[in-house]
């Protein structure tokens, strides 16, 4: 989870007001923060260094991601941060240091080694958050380009040899994602394979023999279809029914050439792992009656299968036997999230050990392996917490109530120490994006400060339309008519937490990102009068503006979840139902944070909104990082809106009341 918008409380560890000055006062240059160079403070008062320094160790924890075994010496390979952004390393073996072996400026998203071979290492990145993606060779610490270094390309799969690899790219017309091949070790081989129409194109897996793969044509959470391709002619074949409803996921050859894929085929709920046959019929293999399968890897022989079941958030491993249909649950890891991966969440390696990587309330985000026989789970990366004990931290609760129309909605409460802080405490509402995203039991990272040190209750609410509890939920709050119901949901949280005798409902706060932004923003409209203030992350402001702005190779793919702004009764619903519409009844301070090369929702969706405001006299404070996206990912940038938010709510939630 990214870090949230802290305000402070009168405890001994708090800075006490008269330390931070006041908007305007002017303040010594070695008393405050010095601001880096990418970030524009507009209405953004100093910060004091003495307020920096009280959060310092919060804000220093790393995780470390798993990207995949290496076949040539059973070393790992993981992303983690040892300067300002991630980037690859190798661990040699369990609990072994870290070595770094790419050094960029910009982080890395994505590296993958070719598999057997272990001669190549690709890796994706991007420049300043604008999310066009290039593909690279990495050698002794240097890129070697791959792609055109201009368009938006996305890794889609190694062949079987470790010799091709398959992306999809928007090179020719910047809204396409035409399929590609490319020997990484000689940039000349790169040829398109296949021209498609649509942005959700990718390879997903190579044949045996190198002559065919499978593609996905992702068209929204809701469906995807699943093709093959012929490499030679670049003739697509559609395996499953394009007319259907339905999503395909991780599609992968098996070894005796059947298709092992994710999905809700056959009016499931939920997402499932089973196989398709030849004539597109899918069997499920997985038998859990419900919560979706989030990931999945096979092994090199076909014997095995492991896969992760999203249990209300919580990642479950499971250990498959594929000839006795015999499923052995894995239980010596933490109890946490597995983490979205663009390569392999999970890889089993030829000598038969499952690597994966886990983030929980007490461990920061670690890469694990499973003994696919025997269930032996070893720890790999012991990653640092700021010099903080882990142990200490909260665990959440699972919150479940009814919304205005009896629909269950559920969310995460974490709770200080009732020891440590007695009382009524205040809380923040922190809503995740997507909108088909979910919040799961994740580290929380410098959260942790509010919890700990401050004593505020967080609650992370999962409102209809979020992913993971199944297909019917998901889509309940789709298009522009039924958009505000998941605005709704967070009324029934409130009436609920506010009803909670260790919570003090004259303290409650929100904030969000993204999508999530565009619901901060919404609740500070519906729920002026509960919440004191309102901090929300590169979000949406206007729907009509935001679908006209947003990149062209994603536009066609959020118009199927918001609406068509081309449509004039959607147009004139999605202006009604946006926040921008109704900028008067935002009574109370705002802070916008905002990357300045975001493709997805562009900076001019924050510009308005913090116009509108001001234009009626209220208060807004504007950060902006010039060289970031959807999304702050160097830290010196997360680090200063952290404080800046710290320093917000000091101001506003804080403020001893007139008179």
């Amino acid at each position: 989870m990214r870090p949230l918008c802290p305000f402070l409380l009168a405890t001994s560890l708090l800075i006490p007001l008269s330390a931070v000055a006041q908007a305007g006062d002017p303040a010594p240059a070695s008393a405050v923060v010095a601001k880096p160079a990418a970030i524009v403070a507009d209405g953004v008062p100093a910060i004091p260094v003495a307020l920096a320094e009280a959060t310092r160790p919060y804000l220093q924890s790393r995780r470390a991601q798993f990207l995949g075994w290496n076949d040539a010496d059973r070393s790992m390979l993981i992303r983690t941060r040892f300067g300002s952004t991630d980037q690859v390393h190798r661990v040699a073996a369990p609990l072994a240091s870290r070595h770094q072996l790419s050094f960029e400026d910009e982080p890395i998203l994505a590296a993958t080694l070719a598999p057997g071979r272990a001669d190549a290492l690709v890796v994706q990145k991007d420049v300043g958050g604008g999310e066009f993606y290039q593909l690279y060779r990495l050698a002794d610490g240097r890129l070697e380009l791959l792609t055109d270094g201009k368009s938006r390309n996305w890794f889609g799969a190694w062949s079987r040899d470790g010799a091709l690899v398959g992306y999809s790219s928007t090179r020719r017309n910047g809204a396409d994602s035409d399929l590609y091949v490319i020997d990484p070790r000689d940039r000349a081989s790169d040829r398109r394979v296949a021209q498609v129409r649509g942005g959700g194109w990718n390879i997903a897996d190579f044949s045996d023999d190198g002559r065919r793969a499978l593609v996905l044509n992702r068209q929204s959470i809701n469906k995807a279809d699943l093709y093959e391709l012929d490499l030679a002619s670049g003739t697509l074949r559609a395996l499953t029914d394009v007319k259907a409803q339905v999503s395909y996921e991780h599609p992968r050859y098996g070894a005796d050439g059947a298709i092992w894929v994710v999905s809700d085929a056959g009016g499931a709920d939920f997402l499932r792992l089973g196989r398709l046959d030849a004539r597109g019929r899918f069997t499920a293999v997985s038998r859990e009656p419900r919560w979706d399968v989030s990931d999945y890897a096979l092994s090199p022989d076909g014997g095995t299968v492991a896969y992760a079941v999203n249990e209300a958030g919580i990642s479950r491993l499971r250990v498959l036997d594929v000839a006795s249909g015999t499923a052995r649950p894995v239980t010596g890891l933490p109890e946490g999230v597995i983490p979205y991966s663009i390569g392999p969440a999970l890889e089993i390696s030829p000598w038969g050990v499952i690597g994966l990587s886990i983030g929980a309330a007490r461990v920061p985000g670690d890469a694990f392996a499973v003994d696919a026989r025997t269930l032996a789970v070893t720890r790999w990366t012991d990653s640092e917490a700021g010099g903080l004990d882990p142990a200490t931290n909260a665990t959440p609760q699972l919150v479940e109530v009814k919304s205005f129309d009896g629909q269950t909605v559920s969310g995460f409460l974490y709770r200080p120490d009732a020891r440590r802080f007695p009382g009524k405490r205040p809380l923040v509402v922190d809503i995740h994006g997507g909108p088909e995203g979910q919040t799961r039991p994740d580290f929380l990272g410098a959260d942790n400060y509010l919890l700990n040190e401050l004593g505020v209750a967080l609650f992370y609410p999962n409102v209809r339309g979020s992913s993971g509890f199944g297909k019917r939920f998901v889509n309940l709050d789709n298009g522009p008519d039924l958009r505000e119901n998941s605005v709704r949901d967070i009324g029934a949280f409130l009436d609920a937490l506010e009803r909670d005798p260790a919570l003090d409902p004259a303290r409650f706060a929100v904030t969000g990102v993204s999508y999530g932004g565009y619901m901060c923003y919404a609740s500070a409209i519906r729920y002026a009068a509960r919440f004191k203030g309102a901090n929300c992350y590169v979000a949406i402001s206007n729907f009509v503006t935001f679908l006209e702005n947003t990149q062209s190779y994603r536009r066609d793919l959020r118009r199927v979840e918001y609406g068509d702004e081309r449509d004039p009764r959607q147009r004139a619903k999605l202006t009604a139902i946006s926040p921008l519409t109704s900028v008067a009844k935002i009574t109370m301070p705002l802070l916008v944070a905002t990357g300045g090369n975001d493709p997805r929702v562009p900076k001019s969706e924050a510009d308005q909104m913090i116009a509108a405001v001001r234009g009626r006299g209220g208060t807004a404070w504007h950060l902006i990082a010039q060289n970031e996206g959807h999304g702050f990912r160097k830290k010196e940038n997360s680090d200063y809106y952290f404080n800046a938010s710290m320093l917000f709510w000091q101001r506003t939630l804080l403020a001893a009341p007139a008179g």
